[in-house]
């Protein structure tokens, strides 16, 4: 049954790499670059800011550095560490055929994915923040969330499971620090 699995995973995984064109490469590869998202994370600062005040801007801020650092810490000692699962672009069977771009192979294991953990872990918590002042924010949030993720297996270092995987991990993790701040942080009801 796992290999029936791995095998559909992987079949998957070389149909959604196989979408690739010259012009679109360095875009996929700068946008999965964390930083160039700086801008769009302190328009959400700025966007709770306005629906409550700084302070839970500020303390929003730091809910989503504990959100990364669990992210970070868990995807890599729990699961790559554990599973040691081979990336597509560091498996020997699938080299020759995985698009890579500017060289770029990630680490050696990929299970699950940490960008998709961490993505989806800040979306989800900004989205719990979010979602009484802003309740149509929804899709513009996770379908960031989700583009991040796809560049990952478009970019040859990651298999759709490590994605969906890492998006499951993240989105328990974003929710688990959402109410733990909600109980022990803050009470957030909306600006009135």
């Amino acid at each position: 049954m796992i290999e029936k699995l791995e095998l559909i995973d992987r079949e998957l995984f070389l149909w959604l790499n196989g979408f690739h064109a010259d012009w679109l490469d360095q875009p996929m590869y700068w946008m999965t670059d964390a930083r160039v998202w700086t801008p769009l994370y302190v328009f959400f600062l700025w966007a709770i800011a306005r629906a409550y005040n700084w302070k839970v801007s500020l303390l929003a801020l730091l809910g989503v550095i504990l959100v990364v650092a669990l992210g970070d810490r868990i995807s890599v000692e729990l699961f790559k560490e554990v599973f040691q699962r081979y990336r597509p672009s560091r498996n020997l069977e699938l080299y020759d055929l995985v698009h890579i771009v500017n060289d770029y192979r990630g680490g050696k294991y990929g299970f699950v994915s940490s960008h998709a953990t961490n993505f989806f872990g800040i979306v989800t918590f900004l989205f719990m923040v979010l979602k009484k002042p802003y309740p149509k924010s929804a899709p513009f949030i996770f379908l960031f969330a989700a583009l991040i993720s796809y560049t990952r297996i478009y970019l040859g270092v990651h298999y759709p499971s490590d994605i969906v995987c890492g998006t499951a991990l993240g989105a328990l993790i974003g929710w688990s620090v959402y109410h733990l701040f909600n109980r022990f942080v803050w009470k957030l009801p909306p600006k009135t």
